[in-house]
């Protein structure tokens, strides 16, 4: 059989750039999963056969997008702004395929139709949920939330990320509001969404600086795209005022879902003494009340405002118009003004879209210092006014209608800054932040045959041990070794071939020494943390690391590179195996039994060794009777890291004491717990810490972890060793190709060039840092792949 060429040889072989993106069905994912692993990795002539349709194939799939937010016929403002997001991204690039996931009130009597995919019901958990396993299902490229506190319902809106935690794709988020001071759970609510975005998108040069400055946010997240704005001709306030009975008037207009804050009660104060010169001077005040204040008191603060327009006089220089119109109604009216007025009340107000489309048709705005209108009016693009300040009001008003050269000046000023903001170019802005986003970061799928490099391993060696953790590339000396990661090691010195020599030999002696030390004579444990200064941190460490540093003494007794070292190992295991009785972990538990069983490999008389591996597999197997539901396989009510280990133990126990009933029961949980680590678009998607301790509850996908795709392939290797079934060598496979791109996210986890790793995926992306254990995870991950190809060949 031929493998991929190594990609450090000169005739290398790529896959096809642009996988791992989670395309729909029988797309270059698919073709990456079942044509790479079909017998566990793509032939040579295969990939040549196949290789440029591929290619062809992934540069003609366009992106695919599911967008969140309020939607028409909806009527709020959010809507709208989902509305025609999807509209100018669809009508630009109309090769871009966007689902519609439309929030509805609790009330959802709202009759949405196309280009809604789905719907998403405020404060109902259930329906959040829903619509995360429908975008799921759906393979997209990227998932795009149009964020408002209000919109989802629960505390600060945070019914959303029962949604959020549980997609893979990319997410972008367009915050509509940022608060200066935030409560409580507002804080919670978008740290949590930081957390999770690759992108954050605002309208407004201080939004990005509140997310900077108060929340945190790392800079690089941060996008600015002004509010989008229709496209239309200057100067046409005649004709619309005409269409609307409007001739002969000086026409004020503010829009919105009327409620208190918006300032209103301003203007209607500066209207007499704007009347006083301007008599024919009508403020138009446009729009519904808002639903939730006329559910709450009915039309009581509109009949507060028509109270105080009649007591000053002015009755008759307002006009209602009650309603909620649509986009196009809407822009038809706005050009009929001559002064568009926001008088909002509050400084925090992060952008307003009726202020932009007034801007874009060219009208005259005089507005309060909210920060949108501060950035958008700024070089007299408009008028600032104080809050609240009814005489600067009817100043500034009167000044423009005073001056008909200096208004019609400002309209072309205004006009001509919208043409930034036009809808197309809006899209456009979307559609290279998507493109950036998207583009792929594969590696060349490394030969299973050939050795990745060492020096990722090296950079993190000394002469004390490995070094737990890296920033980045760089050791992190504050943090010390520990015993997990140095059994760890001496496993991979055991297995990694002569070409690895001269370092191999000295580095299996300081990890041998440092598992030596670790063990404390006194507390009859093992140690595990230790400080840069070769200072122990504790006296016993937990039973994980006891159990891995048996594994680590069982696996060198058997496979040490020297008779010396297979003799220390052995000596060792034998003093340390009783540490292993009481163990109440089932992982630890594993670890032991599995350090047993290459014991029983060499001495199959060894007593201790076999009673280690007995009882553990009892242990396994009264632990998964209790447990176990009927859609719930497992040794416990939850989920957490390593879990593949189990099965295995379960597996190598059952095989090696010629128990059937712990083969089949390793077999039954290994196959459950591989089959829920198959992502939708058929990716590996290993546990994350995100699920960890939930009880009965389905994995997230976040983080992914290096050590989880190491443990998914030793546990299929020993599933071939007992069945012979080439099942397991796909989900091996499919384990082993998680490092190279075959993934949620399309990105390179290990460079086998160097043979480092990175920490894994979380939900901006890859983990930068180059720890000890993922770097080790993935050479050990390459060790049992290549073992297990090769016994494949045999067979």
């Amino acid at each position: 059989m031929s493998f991929l060429a190594n990609p450090t040889t000169a005739n290398a072989k790529q896959l096809p750039t642009g996988v791992g993106r989670g395309f729909p069905p029988s797309s270059i994912a698919d073709m990456r999963i079942e044509r790479i692993l079909r017998r566990g990795f793509m032939l040579d002539e295969e990939l040549s056969a196949n290789g440029n349709a591929a290619t062809n194939q992934a540069t003609s799939i366009a992106p695919r997008i599911a967008l969140i937010g309020g939607f028409t016929p909806r009527r709020c403002g959010i809507a709208t702004f989902t509305a025609d997001t999807h509209d100018s991204i669809r009508a630009a690039y109309p090769e871009t395929e966007v689902d519609v996931y439309a929030m509805a009130p609790v009330a959802n009597d709202i009759a949405f139709a196309a280009p809604v995919r789905g719907v998403i019901v405020e404060n109902d958990t259930d329906s959040f949920i829903a619509a995360a396993r429908q975008i799921e299902s759906s393979h997209v490229d990227l998932v795009w939330l149009q964020h408002e506190f209000g919109l989802f319902g629960g505390y600060a809106g945070d019914k959303i990320l029962e949604l959020l935690d549980r997609i893979a794709a990319p997410l972008f988020v367009t915050l509509h509001t940022v608060m200066p001071d935030p409560d409580a759970d507002q804080r919670r609510v978008i740290d949590r969404i930081i957390a999770r975005a690759s992108k954050l998108i605002v309208m407004s040069e201080r939004a990005a600086l509140l997310l900077k400055d108060v929340f945190g946010a790392d800079p690089e997240q941060i996008e600015i795209i002004p509010h989008g704005v229709p496209d239309r001709p200057f100067g046409r306030t005649d004709q619309f005022k005409a269409e609307h009975h409007l001739t002969g008037r000086k026409v004020i207009m503010t829009f919105g879902l009327l409620s208190p804050g918006k300032g209103i009660e301003a203007v209607i104060s500066a209207l007499p003494e704007i009347a006083s010169t301007h008599p024919d001077v009508l403020y138009c005040i446009v729009g519904a009340t808002h639903p939730n204040l006329l559910a709450r008191e009915g039309e009581a603060y509109r009949d507060s405002l028509r109270k105080l327009a009649h007591d000053l006089g002015v009755e008759n220089n307002i006009r209602w118009i009650d309603s909620f119109l649509e986009t196009e109604a809407l822009l038809d009216l706005i050009e009929a003004a001559d002064i568009y007025v926001t008088p909002y009340l509050g400084a925090n107000q992060a952008t307003s879209g009726t202020l932009s489309y007034a801007v874009a048709l060219g009208k005259a705005v005089v507005s309060t210092p909210y920060a949108h209108a501060v950035e958008l009016l700024a070089d007299d693009h408009g008028v600032l006014i104080p809050f609240g300040d009814s005489t600067a009001l009817a100043r500034e008003i009167g000044g423009l209608l005073d001056a008909p050269g200096r208004l019609n000046a400002m309209q072309k000023r205004a006009y001509d800054r919208g043409r930034d903001m036009i809808w197309p170019a809006f899209a456009m802005r979307c559609h290279d932040l998507v493109t950036q986003e998207l583009q792929p970061h594969a590696s060349p799928f490394a030969d299973p045959a050939q050795s990745p490099g060492i020096e990722g391993l090296l950079r993190i060696c000394d002469s004390t041990g490995i070094i737990q953790h890296s920033i980045f590339s760089v050791p992190d000396r504050a943090h010390g070794y520990c015993v997990d990661d140095n059994a760890r090691a001496l496993m991979l010195m055991n297995r990694l071939g002569h070409d690895a020599e001269p370092h191999r030999s000295r580095l299996a002696g300081i990890f041998a020494g440092f598992v030596q030390n670790s063990w404390n004579d006194d507390a009859q444990e093992f140690r595990n943390f230790m400080g840069y200064a070769r200072n122990w941190l504790e006296a016993v460490g937990s039973e994980d690391s006891c159990g891995r540093a048996l594994w680590a003494l069982g696996a060198t007794a058997h496979q040490g590179i020297t008779p010396s070292l297979r003799q220390w190992a052995q000596r060792l295991f034998d003093r340390t195996i009783s540490s292993a009785a009481d163990f109440g972990s089932p992982r630890a538990t594993a670890f032991a039994m599995l350090g047993a069983d290459y014991r029983l490999e060499t001495r199959m008389d060894d007593a201790a060794a076999r009673s280690i591996l007995e009882h553990g597999a009892e242990f396994l197997m009264a632990r998964l009777h209790s447990a176990r539901q009927a859609d719930w396989p497992w040794f416990e009510t939850v989920l957490a890291y390593d879990n593949c280990r189990m099965p295995e133990a379960l597996i190598r126990a059952g095989l090696r004491l010629d128990r059937p009933e712990f083969t089949a029961a390793g077999l039954e949980t290994l196959r459950w717990i591989l089959d829920i680590q198959i992502s939708p678009a058929g990716f590996f998607r290993p546990v994350g810490s995100e699920s960890f301790g939930r009880e009965y509850a389905l994995p997230r996908p976040f983080d992914q972890q290096p050590v989880e795709a190491w443990a998914a392939i030793d546990a299929a290797h020993a599933a071939f060793d007992a069945t012979k079934d080439r099942q397991w060598l796909s989900h091996a496979s499919r384990a082993y190709a998680w490092f190279f791109g075959s993934n949620d996210r399309g990105v390179a986890v290990a460079d086998p060039v160097s043979g480092s790793c990175h920490d894994g995926i979380n939900p901006r992306g890859l983990n930068l840092n180059e720890g000890a254990e993922s770097v080790l995870a993935y050479q050990l991950a390459h060790c049992s792949i290549r073992d297990l190809m090769s016994k494949a060949d045999t067979n």
